[in-house]
């Protein structure tokens, strides 16, 4: 089983526009909501390829219900950590021609207990897994250093780790060798 851990995952808006125009009302000719966040796409990428995959991920109000809803119709079993504030939602416009463009939400900020909840449900989640995939940026309130414990936890416990993060929490969690 391979375990994805989301920490500030998104529900991904995208609509079809025939080409932006600033300050124009332009009309959508299509639209479609995903699950998003770097470890959501992980998770996605094993489940369609037929592999068994759990989702770590913090969700709040009705963008975070609907994330869990679209995954679970991806056969992915989703190990919600409840939030006050609600799940990031962003926006991409994609143009017929090709362009897109994004507007990435910065995400609720995540209190003491809900980074220790978050914490402890990877720990319990973590049992069974063949490998931890640590994915994307860190919401408001997780201190860079947040992977770095993640990846010590991991180690202690004996599982294999891989990290896609970049920046500062990048760095903090290079120190603690993250197996890929």
């Amino acid at each position: 089983m391979i375990l994805t851990v989301t920490p500030n995952p998104s529900l991904d808006r995208t609509y079809e526009v025939p080409a932006l125009e600033r300050g124009e009302v332009i009309r959508a000719t299509g639209e479609r909501m995903d699950p998003g966040g770097k470890g959501v796409n992980v998770s996605r990428a094993v489940a369609a390829a037929g592999r068994r995959t759990v989702a770590v991920l913090p969700l709040g109000g009705a963008p975070g219900a609907l994330v869990a809803d679209l995954l679970d119709a991806q056969g992915i079993e989703v190990a919600p950590v409840p939030v006050a504030g609600a799940t990031r939602s962003n926006i991409a416009l994609a143009e017929s021609d090709g362009v897109l463009t994004k507007i990435n939400a910065p995400g609720p900020e995540l209190s003491e207990e809900e980074q220790e909840l978050l914490l402890e449900t990877v720990r319990a989640q973590s049992r069974d897994a063949d490998w931890i995939a640590c994915c994307g940026s860190l919401p408001r309130g997780l201190a860079p250093s947040w992977y770095a414990d993640v990846v010590a936890r991991a180690h202690a416990g004996g599982a294999r780790i891989a990290l896609d993060t970049s920046g500062r929490a990048l760095l903090e969690a290079l120190r603690e060798r993250p197996t890929w």
